[in-house]
């Protein structure tokens, strides 16, 4: 049931929500990192405003998004991820990510974050790695592209080097360190049948474990949209009421208890933080 008041209104009952809850909920898709100045990849043309070359390359993301090209061409595979790679260890998490962080603090059994983007944004903005759920896998890890074992390790050392107008790796091939093969990101990609997900599995477990121990459970459901609709599944599973901040997507069912917010995330969490 999404409360039909006027943008404002939805904005007071926003905060008095947070206000209330025990825990929240924070669900997260692509459009939580466009503030920061993150791609979001609507579209082909979006993913080709934010990847020239490939757009003359004829790639699409779900066509890149895909573990045959590191078999099939390694350095092109490289340098799609390796290029993600050094611009989300560059990029600052919006203020946004902040606020959202000063609400969990004040609530009695904090928050908990459940996230399709694989940035790393929401551990570099200070919240606890065991409050977060990555279902999508995180590309600050690697896997073999093997699965010769089931070893998963940072990327913490790892330095890529990318020629740019090609979008191609020109530094060495990352490696896996047991057998050789060629290191992917510990990433969920498209016709993926080699994705390791033991770490996204532990971080499962310990997000139902808290689920069970929320209470008052208010989602809080920033830029995730339809297309793929992980995220929007689980808030509308576990919150007892939702706060959907959408630009395009933002509609709630009618039989959820819901406030529709159709803003950007930054606009609407500084809009709510005004009013707390």
């Amino acid at each position: 049931m999404t409360l039909a008041r006027s943008k404002q209104q939805q904005i007071n009952q926003a905060a008095e929500w947070i206000k209330e809850a025990d825990t929240l909920l924070i669900g997260a898709g692509a459009g939580m990192g466009v503030d920061s100045g993150l791609p979001d990849f609507r579209g082909d043309e979006g993913f080709w405003k934010a990847y020239p070359a490939l757009k003359k390359q004829h790639h699409s993301f779900s066509d890149m998004a895909n573990p045959k090209w590191f078999e099939l061409n390694p350095k092109k595979a490289w340098g799609f991820y390796g290029h993600r790679l050094n611009l989300y260890r560059s990029t600052q998490p919006h203020e946004g990510f902040n606020i959202l962080k000063t609400w969990a603090d004040t609530r009695p059994n904090g928050a908990m974050v459940l996230t399709s983007n694989v940035d790393g944004q929401f551990q570099k903005a200070g919240f606890r790695e065991q409050d977060i759920f990555e279902c999508h896998g995180s590309i600050h890890h690697l896997q073999c592209s093997k699965s010769c074992s089931d070893d998963i390790w940072p990327a913490d050392d790892l330095a890529l080097e990318i020629d740019e107008t090609t979008l191609t790796l020109t530094s060495p091939i990352p490696r896996c360190p047991h057998c050789g093969e060629v290191a992917r990101p510990n990433i969920l990609m498209f016709d993926d049948g080699y994705w390791n997900s033991d770490r996204t599995d532990d971080q499962e477990y310990i997000f139902y474990q808290r689920v069970k121990q929320a209470g008052n459970i208010l989602a809080i459901e920033i830029g995730a949209g339809k297309a793929i609709p992980s995220v929007r599944y689980k808030t509308e599973a576990y919150g007892i009421r939702i706060i959907r901040i959408n630009p395009k997507e933002s509609a709630v069912s009618n039989r959820l208890i819901g406030i529709s917010l159709a803003m950007g995330g930054l606009e609407a969490l500084k809009a709510i933080n005004d009013v707390i």
